[in-house]
């Protein structure tokens, strides 16, 4: 806990002495509170003395006077502190979102995007309230109570002492509080973090869910998540209603007790009515920060939860970085000249017993080559892809672009140089020109980047895009959603040629196509992509036909390479998955038939229903 502290510390040095002025305005105002009950005790002396109006009025005007001092100063330490805090806030979310966008592709396979999400939102926003408000009502809570406690002894040491004797039993509860306090909030906000999860997935795939029915499987799996988070934030203000309940009842105890024994020491003339109005006004105003123990001890539960959670994810380490000094590999100068030497990669958390995805792979992809990679599902060949342009690294061996490992490269040189189009399409709810520009040159002017977007969408034939509402300034939906599956290939086809890369590298990415859309990208990109050295992963046979050659891989090994005909002369094993490949196509042609007849099928009866 005191290393978390010290690291919250540190990150708000920036405000360190904008907090340092609000703490000193809380810590004034609390004394000038605190000197109000001794204001009172000199009114009711002087009363029993010499009861005048102008004691009276005397007394008033101090008492309001230290009560407008108190107001601005409580002003004071709202503006000396909340709106720095705001700004650390922002920059802590910053550096979150910075890390998470560096950390390889390898940490977002491990964690949830919901816990991402509530780490990012909900917990930086306890941490700031924290800054803000905890921690400064902490400090200045502790004063008033120990100041409080030293005026109480001064109006009467037997009074003081039964409202001390209340505060052992508060801090022995306070302590066993805090601990089952902090096991409770750290699952909350976990259990808070899987739910975001589960509300991601299920909204992302809403449309499979309402495809198969599987709506009320999913609405039962939420429900049970939902009420077991309602079970654990029951058991948290259970904990808190029985804290507070003595926090309550105990003080109260106190001063009731008080009040007995005051009374009669008053009678006997132990002590004078102004100490004992002095005694009670002085408890009263101790008992508020005592009683707001609970609150901030809760406070500062859920916050050093928050602030463990936040930084597990900052201190994940980062395996995939630039090197301190980056050889040089300008984009105008880039040949595209890939070789793979002897590279191997598995996941860190593969069991001993299982193989590498890629175990030794050895290419050489020539510049301007297009290279299709064949192979049966789960042989390796996106895997392989993602190898290039680092979004995972190999564990062994190396890979060279012009001949430069591309660990010796950036990653902004290396992933400039590169361009990738997925098989499953990832759009940004914005608008079509946004999402295919996204990997263009930020230098373009205007018109240039014009004729690129028009180019792009020409060659992975997207001219849909002119007819959308706004044309090509349409926001299309948060993933594309809006649009269909082939859409959305096509637009990221358009935004990997719109990089205008080096090396382009294509994972299947006319599977949602239908034939003859596929016929025609195939004929444009062949035009487009010559001299540009591309890595196409095919599932089709047509898609081979674009090939130059092709590398047969088999088990993470490439076990062949030659041009298409080569390959089906000598390799028996090439012909499999050719075969195979032909007959899924044949597959989804009779789909799209079938398809095709049922919509017309429909068309024809519902003009019959009509006449």
């Amino acid at each position: 806990m005191i290393a978390t502290l010290a690291r919250l510390w540190h990150t708000v040095r920036p405000i360190r002495f904008r907090l340092f002025l609000g703490l000193l305005s809380a810590l004034v105002a609390s004394l000038v509170a605190l000197l109000i009950p001794q204001v009172l005790e000199m009114v009711v002396n002087r009363l029993d003395v010499s009861p005048t109006a102008a004691a009276v009025w005397t007394g008033a005007a101090i008492a309001l006077g230290l009560g407008l001092v108190e107001a601005a100063l409580i002003y004071l330490r709202r503006t000396f502190a909340v709106a720095p805090s705001t700004s650390v806030e922002k920059g802590i979310r910053v550096d979150f979102y910075r890390k998470v966008q560096h950390m390889p592709v390898a940490f977002h396979d491990a964690w949830g995007s919901g816990q991402l999400l509530s780490r990012m939102m909900s917990d930086i926003s306890l941490i700031r309230r924290w800054i803000a408000f905890g921690m400064i009502m902490v400090v200045t809570n502790a004063v008033t109570i120990a100041v409080g406690l030293v005026l109480l002894f001064r109006s009467s040491v037997l009074l003081a002492l039964i409202f001390l004797v209340a505060a052992i039993p508060v801090t022995i509860i306070a302590y066993g509080f805090n601990r089952r306090y902090a096991t409770l909030s750290r699952l909350s906000q976990d259990q808070n973090g899987d739910l975001a999860t589960t509300i991601e997935q299920s909204v992302q795939g809403i449309r499979v869910l309402k495809a198969f029915g599987r709506g009320p499987t999913a609405l039962e799996g939420f429900t049970e998540q939902a009420d077991e988070l309602r079970r654990t934030e029951v058991r948290k203000a259970t904990s808190m209603a029985r804290f507070d309940m003595f926090m309550f009842m105990l003080p109260e105890l106190a001063l009731g007790t008080a009040l007995l024994v005051g009374l009669f020491q008053t009678a006997e003339g132990n002590m004078n009515t102004g100490q004992l109005a002095s005694y009670f006004a002085t408890a009263t105003l101790v008992i508020g920060p005592v009683r707001q123990l609970g609150n901030l001890l809760g406070q500062a539960v859920n916050t050093m939860t928050a602030l463990d959670r936040h930084y597990e994810v900052m201190d994940e380490e980062n395996t995939i970085t630039s090197p301190e000094a980056p050889t040089a590999l300008t984009p105008g100068a880039a040949r595209g000249e890939i070789r793979l030497t002897g590279a191997h990669f598995r996941f860190a958390d593969a069991p001993a017993h299982v193989g590498d995805v890629i175990d030794g792979v050895d290419l050489h992809v020539r510049p301007g080559e297009t290279m299709a990679l064949v192979g049966v599902t789960g042989s390796g060949k996106s895997t392989l892809l993602q190898l290039i342009p680092r979004l995972y690294d190999t564990t062994q061996g190396r890979i060279t672009i012009d001949g430069i490992d591309v660990r010796d490269m950036s990653l902004t040189d290396l992933r400039t140089l590169t361009a990738v189009a997925f098989e499953d399409a990832t759009l940004f709810s914005d608008s079509v020109r946004s999402n295919v520009l996204i990997g263009a040159d930020q230098s373009l002017s205007p018109e240039e980047a014009e004729a690129l977007l028009q180019l792009a969408l020409e060659t992975a034939d997207a001219g849909f895009a002119h007819d959308l509402p706004l044309g090509v300034d349409t926001r299309i939906g948060e993933e594309g959603m809006s649009l269909s599956g082939g859409q959305r290939q096509r637009l990221a086809l358009a935004r990997a040629i719109a990089a205008q890369p080096a090396v382009l590298l294509l994972d299947d990415p006319l599977s949602a196509l239908d034939t003859k859309t596929e016929e025609r990208v195939t004929e444009r990109l062949r035009s487009v992509l010559s001299g540009t050295t591309t890595l196409i992963v095919a599932h089709r046979t047509s898609t081979v036909a674009l090939a130059d050659r092709v590398a047969l891989i088999d088990g993470g090994r490439i076990t062949a390479v030659g041009t298409h005909q080569e390959l089906m002369a000598s390799s028996s094993r090439y012909r499999y998955v050719i075969a195979n490949q032909a007959e899924e196509a044949r597959r989804d042609r009779d789909i799209e038939t079938l398809t095709g007849e049922l919509e017309l099928s429909a068309i024809r009866k519902a003009g019959e229903e009509v006449r």
